[in-house]
């Protein structure tokens, strides 16, 4: 299918008007757990068991499609981790490309969450994969049209030229690892580099390369990975990167509450944007919900639990 180069406003702005259209700013992780999906959407697959790999991976995006659905009238963002998807070799990369297409079609802002990082050739092809384009001849292709993806800034800034080239180009956007979520995290990121710690400097650089990307609505395209795990840390972030949307992981499942994310927000009530991914697909499993629905009625289950984080989220916004 050939396309056209996108002309879509800056991401940022996207962004900000998509949260404000619906009122919420969570992100819905697409993580699919194939052992956790009910066995009604498996049975509809059955016949291509011999074929496993393809036959896991059309059960995902099944499911996916069904969350898409589920979800869509309580949020516009939704984040696939390809690493879910990677598992099931070609044909899960196939369901993580239809996967974003699906959610495209439904007006939802898909970042891809592939933390990508290399020398500067590598790094080209990878954002030209996931947020730019690829030229065939006299073809143009988009190959997975995320509006955004997650990268790795270890290499450095001639790693990161190309994402930000491909992203201005394209109006998309990149969300830089700064501090992570998980438990070990410090053991690099917490080093100290002369008096700053080493997150602090890469939030830095963060802050200054997403300076050429501000958009109307006053924040960057460039914006950071901010974990919720860590909230001691989140309001002297917020002040060294205040023009940067926080992409905000570890709510739900790894800890994290309504309280440990309220100061990743500025004073206008924007700047951040919360991920959940198993505390909302499998909320059948976890409680309260686990005894109130089961598996038989995860769908409830899953819509119970996103509304009640976005209430949970706009109460520490009033």
């Amino acid at each position: 299918m050939a396309v056209v180069s996108d002309i879509r406003e800056n991401f940022a702005d996207q962004l900000v008007s998509a949260i404000r259209r619906k009122n919420s700013c969570v992100v819905v992780g697409l993580d699919p757990s194939f052992k956790l999906i009910p066995d009604t959407i498996k049975q509809k697959f059955s016949a291509s068991q011999k074929q496993a790999l393809e036959y896991a991976s059309r059960v995902i995006l099944e499911f996916n499609t069904q969350v898409i659905d589920l979800i869509t009238p309580y949020v516009s963002i939704v984040k696939p981790q390809i690493a879910f998807y990677e598992l099931y070799g070609w044909w899960g990369v196939w369901a993580y490309a239809e996967t974003i297409q699906y959610a495209r079609q439904k007006g939802l802002i898909v970042i891809g969450d592939v933390k990508r990082g290399d020398v500067p050739s590598t790094a080209e092809a990878y954002a030209n994969a996931h947020i730019g384009e690829v030229h065939i001849d006299n073809i143009v292709e988009i190959p997975f049209a995320a509006d955004a993806i997650t990268v790795n800034p270890l290499l450095g800034t001639d790693s990161l030229i190309p994402f930000l080239q491909t992203a201005r180009k394209h109006n998309k956007g990149i969300f830089i690892l700064v501090k992570t979520s998980n438990p070990s995290s410090g053991e690099f990121q917490d080093i100290m580099c002369g008096t700053k710690k080493l997150h602090e400097i890469i939030a830095e650089r963060t802050h200054a390369w997403g300076k050429d990307f501000i958009g109307k609505q006053g924040y960057s395209a460039v914006g950071a990975v901010v974990g919720a795990t860590f909230s001691h840390e989140i309001s002297k972030l917020r002040k060294i990167m205040p023009t940067a949307y926080f992409l905000v992981p570890g709510y739900g499942a790894q800890g994290a509450t309504a309280k440990d994310i309220a100061h990743c927000f500025n004073p206008d009530g924007l700047g951040a944007i919360i991920s959940a991914s198993r505390s909302i697909l499998y909320a059948y499993n976890i409680s309260p919900w686990e005894k109130k629905y089961g598996i038989s009625a995860w769908k409830d289950a899953t819509q119970e639990a996103v509304i009640k984080m976005n209430e949970e989220i706009r109460k520490i916004l009033k």
